[in-house]
C-alpha cells in the first residue's frame, strides 16, 4: 500500500470519475480512494484523488477554484446542454457575429447567477438531478452563485467557439455554454471539455492512467496542504496542542483552512481563524 496523499489523474475521455477511482484504488492497493469533485465522461483533464489520510483534505479541495478550456457549438440544443445528450433544437447562426459573441461571453465575468444544468449531480427532494430526468422528470433547478474570475475567448469560427475558464467550485461550463446560445437567440452545447487545474494542481503535475501503472505517483500529505493552504510551522508546545485537537492562541492570516505543521516538517491539521485564536476543522494525525 502507498503512502497517503494525492493522486493527480489526467483523465481519459469516456470514462466516469468513479471509473478512475476504482483503477486507483487497484493501484494503491487500498479501498480508502475519493476524487475531489467529478468530470463527466465526456471531459478529460485534471481528476485530484485522495489516498488514504489525505481523503479527508478532498471535501476542501473541492471548494478551490478550477480552470477549463471548452468547445461551444452554437445553433445546436440538447438535453443535457452538452454534446452526449439528445438534439432538441437546431437554429441558423447566419446572423451571429463574432462581436456579438464575444460581447455575450463577457456579460458572463464575475459574481453571477447560474441555473444548474437539469442533468448535475445536485440532489432534488433526496435524488439525484439527472436520475430524475433520465426517469423521465422535467427538473427545474434554481440558480446558485458562482463567480467566473477569468474567460477568455481564445477562437471564434462559428459556430465553433473556444474559451478558457477560471471559476469557482460549483461553475457549470456546460450552463455557460447553454446560456450563450440563448442569448444570442440560436441555443448552443458543449462539446468538449478539459479541465486545466483545480487549485494549485495543473495538468504538469497531471499523470494518466497508463502512466501511472508503469510508475504509481503520490503527492505527498504535507506537500499536498502546502501547496494548497495557507502554511503555519509551529513549535513543539503549539504541536502538542494540535496533536490533541486543542484550540490555539494564534491569529491566522487571514480567512479559511490554514496547514499547520510540526516543526520537523510533519502535517498535522487544517486550522481556522475563530477571533483571536486558531481552532481545528481537521486533525490528521
Amino acid at each position: 500500500m502507498v503512502d497517503p496523499g494525492l493522486v493527480v489523474v489526467d483523465k481519459s475521455p469516456g470514462m466516469t470519475s468513479h471509473d478512475v477511482v476504482a483503477r486507483v484504488r487497484r493501484l494503491a492497493g487500498t479501498r480508502k480512494v475519493g476524487h475531489a469533485g467529478t468530470l463527466d465522461p465526456m471531459a478529460t483533464g485534471v481528476l485530484v484523488l485522495g489516498v488514504d489520510r489525505a481523503t479527508r483534505l478532498l471535501g476542501h479541495l473541492m471548494l478551490t477554484e478550477k480552470a477549463y478550456d471548452a468547445t461551444i457549438r452554437l445553433g445546436v440544443s440538447t438535453t443535457t446542454d452538452d454534446a452526449e445528450g439528445e438534439v432538441v433544437e437546431t437554429r441558423g447562426t447566419g446572423g451571429v457575429r463574432e462581436d456579438d459573441v464575444r460581447a455575450e461571453l463577457a456579460r458572463f465575468v464575475g459574481d453571477i447567477e447560474q441555473v444548474p444544468t437539469a442533468v448535475s449531480a445536485i440532489k432534488v427532494d433526496g435524488q439525484r438531478a439527472y436520475a430524475r430526468v433520465r426517469a423521465g422528470e422535467q427538473v427545474e433547478l434554481a440558480a446558485r452563485p458562482v463567480t467566473i474570475h477569468e474567460l477568455v475567448v481564445t477562437d471564434v469560427t462559428l459556430p465553433e467557439v473556444r474559451v478558457s475558464v477560471r471559476c469557482s467550485s460549483g461553475t457549470y461550463i456546460r450552463a455557460i455554454a447553454r446560456d450563450l446560445g440563448t442569448a444570442l437567440g440560436v441555443g448552443g452545447h458543449l462539446t468538449a471539455l478539459r479541465r486545466t487545474a483545480v487549485g494549485s494542481f495543473d495538468l504538469s503535475v497531471a499523470r494518466t492512467l497508463d502512466e501511472l501503472a508503469d510508475d504509481f505517483a503520490v503527492v505527498p500529505i504535507a506537500d499536498a496542504a502546502r501547496g494548497t493552504f495557507a502554511s503555519i510551522d509551529l513549535d513543539e508546545e503549539q504541536a502538542a496542542h494540535v496533536r490533541f485537537g486543542r484550540p490555539l492562541d494564534l491569529a491566522l492570516p487571514g480567512d479559511g483552512a490554514h496547514a499547520v505543521f510540526a516543526p520537523g516538517g510533519e502535517f498535522l491539521a487544517l486550522y481556522e481563524p475563530h477571533g483571536a485564536r486558531a481552532r481545528p476543522v481537521a486533525v490528521f494525525v
